[in-house]
């Protein structure tokens, strides 16, 4: 996801949380150890990509009983990391609902889905990185569309980060959704996969 170098207009001294969630309550935007980010807007590219992942996503694990998937403006708390991150898609397990609260998920998700842009790359690759591993994200995916390039990383069993497999071809199976499959050369189709025929192939409908 794209960030603002500009400081929140209110953020000019640090802020709590708590102060964070009520004075940007639906704003796009992330809170790190007391100091806020203002996100930019999305391209068209990174929108549609976030619009298929979640379209799809969440009626699988609706029609699976699985949980929820969540997009922005909605927080993700990482209370030892200090970090309230807001990533592009992520899943919560239906065992791990108690995390879900009104305006933030408080504690890890089970599957965490960035897009990178141009002015993330290193942050995705770098400080969400590893906020998401030592946090226990258990999945954790990048998906650069610019350079039609998908990773996906795995907590390992010394609970760091272990890069999967795709295969070839390449396709990206979610431990937290099994039976669901994506396909990368999905992801860089013009048009995308309408949500319904993916929901066929899936035997959804």
């Amino acid at each position: 996801m794209a960030a603002d170098t500009l400081a929140a207009p209110a953020a000019t001294d640090r802020i709590s949380f708590e102060e964070f969630l009520s004075a940007y309550d639906g704003v796009h935007a992330e809170w790190i150890d007391g100091e806020v980010t203002l996100m930019t807007p999305n391209t068209d590219q990174h929108s549609r990509l976030l619009r298929f992942l979640s379209g799809i996503l969440q009626p699988y694990a609706e029609e699976k009983q699985l949980g929820e998937v969540f997009v922005p403006a909605y927080a993700m708390w990482l209370g030892d990391r200090r970090a309230g991150r807001e990533p592009d898609v992520f899943f919560v397990a239906r065992e791990h609902g108690a995390r879900v609260q009104r305006t933030f998920l408080d504690g890890p998700a089970d599957l965490v889905i960035e897009i990178i842009s141009a002015d993330s790359r290193g942050r995705d690759r770098g400080d969400k990185f590893y906020e998401y591993e030592t946090a226990g994200v258990p999945e954790y995916w990048l998906i650069d569309p610019e350079r039609r390039k998908v990773e996906a990383y795995r907590l390992g069993d010394d609970a760091t980060y272990e890069p999967v497999s795709l295969g070839e071809p390449a396709v990206l199976r979610p431990n937290a959704l099994p039976g669901a499959w994506i396909p990368v050369e999905w992801l860089w189709q013009e048009p995308m996969p309408h949500v319904t025929a993916v929901l066929k192939e899936w035997g959804l409908i």
